[in-house]
């Protein structure tokens, strides 16, 4: 636009990339960058490139880790290595380690097949996750990718992969919120409420 110089307007096209931020979000985020003092806005910078050089996948279960060794999860010996639970992004693991319960290790996918988005099998990390299963020691793989189209088909995909090699497959229960209502509850939340049932 006419009335923001190039370079500002370079910064906004930049932040409005990102997922989640719209235009008038990213001339926010554009404009709050400027009026930090110089110190700062390098500082930011610097913290971008830092992340984006030093921070890879974890040779093991594709999570992500500083440097080219093994994950804090993976290296821990206090973790259960025969069980595995899958999930579709690094966001995920962290979602799953705030409930403090599971003490297995993970295998991030980094997506889930979607062939409207044109992701295929090949394009996920699926063939380290029959690497780790067929060397032996799992006992169980926990598929936890969402309970939507892409997310089920990725978990059934796996799970007939997986079958040859004798290990158990689970999927996570999916029920009614704690807390909610039934009368707030979809027709297809409650049939899986009642396929997870359990006795108390």
């Amino acid at each position: 636009m006419d009335y923001f110089p190039p370079a500002l307007e370079n910064l906004v096209e930049h932040f409005a990339k990102l997922p989640g931020v719209g235009r008038k979000s990213a001339q926010r985020l554009a404009f709050y960058v400027l009026d930090q003092p110089e110190q700062e806005a390098k500082a930011f910078a610097d913290a971008i490139l830092d992340a984006k050089s030093s921070i890879g996948c974890c040779p093991v279960c594709q999570n992500l880790t500083e440097g080219e060794g093994e994950c804090p999860i993976c290296a821990s010996p206090k973790r259960d290595h025969a069980i595995i639970c899958v999930v579709a992004d690094p966001k995920d693991v962290v979602a799953m380690e705030r409930s403090h319960e599971y003490q297995g290790v993970y295998h991030v996918l980094h997506g889930v097949i979607s062939p409207m988005n044109h992701v295929a099998p090949d394009d996920l990390r699926i063939h380290q996750l029959v690497e780790r299963v067929s060397a032996g020691g799992v006992e169980e793989v926990v598929m936890a990718t969402n309970p939507d189209t892409e997310g089920e088909t990725t978990a059934l995909y796996l799970s007939r992969l997986l079958k040859p090699f004798g290990v158990k497959t689970t999927r996570l229960a999916y029920g009614i919120p704690v807390g909610s209502h039934l009368e707030f509850a979809d027709d297809a939340t409650l049939m899986r409420a009642m396929e997870g049932r359990r006795e108390i």
